[in-house]
């Protein structure tokens, strides 16, 4: 690869970064050019320092890697963002990719996984790490859920409290974005489960991501 990529690392703990950017800075085709704790500011750093590739921690302080990948695309949509997470639970792996996010890697396998999936989206691609493969297989296989437009479908207010559980967002969360009370949160995740049919947000998640709600 002739062009050398510029990386930024994201993520909260100071000795793993020094770690990951360790392993990245050994790559002749790979240049860490700065590493942050948490999301503040970062598309200022990514346009002052012609960034190329983000590598996202998920559980950032403030403000999360979702929330973070979403609000850093729609500033710079040329910028990749590669998720890096402990977690390949199929919600994390959804909302990275649903925020645009073209990799997900676990943490556990961040040396060599990471660089295929830096490489990957350098050239374009995407890259998911074996362990979340399933996740994503298992999101494209038919739910009961109805889509929208038939009998049962969802009300604004209903596909905005769907949108932030999909998200990950606790009760609370949701109130506090949308201005209403926990208990009238509460109330609309049970009518959107009651419409659709679902019963857990692993499914409500699947039917968001089916239905082209469009945060996630």
């Amino acid at each position: 690869m002739s062009v050398r990529q510029r990386i930024v690392l994201v993520d909260d703990h100071r000795m793993f970064r020094e770690a990951l950017r360790a392993v990245l800075d050994r790559e002749p085709d790979l240049r860490v050019v700065a590493e942050v704790g948490d999301a503040t500011a970062l598309g200022s750093l990514v346009r002052e320092l012609h960034v190329d590739i983000v590598v996202m921690d998920i559980g950032l302080p403030g403000v999360n890697g979702i929330e973070a990948t979403r609000a850093l695309l729609a500033e710079r949509p040329a910028v990749k963002v590669i998720a890096l997470s402990a977690y390949a639970d199929k919600r994390y792996v959804l909302g990275m990719l649903g925020a645009g996010a073209l990799g997900y890697v676990i943490k556990a396998a961040a040396g060599e996984e990471l660089l295929h999936a830096i490489r990957a989206v350098a050239r374009g691609g995407r890259y998911l790490c074996p362990e979340v493969e399933g996740a994503v297989l298992d999101a494209l296989r038919p739910v009961s859920g109805r889509l929208p437009g038939t009998d049962g479908a969802l009300g604004r207010r209903e596909r905005q409290v769907l949108q932030l559980i999909a998200e990950g967002c606790s009760s609370a969360q949701i109130a506090g974005r949308l201005h209403i009370s926990t208990g009238t949160v509460d109330v609309h995740r049970r009518n959107i489960m009651r419409k659709l049919d679902l019963h857990n947000v692993a499914e409500l998640t699947k039917y968001a991501v089916r239905a082209g709600i469009s945060s996630i």
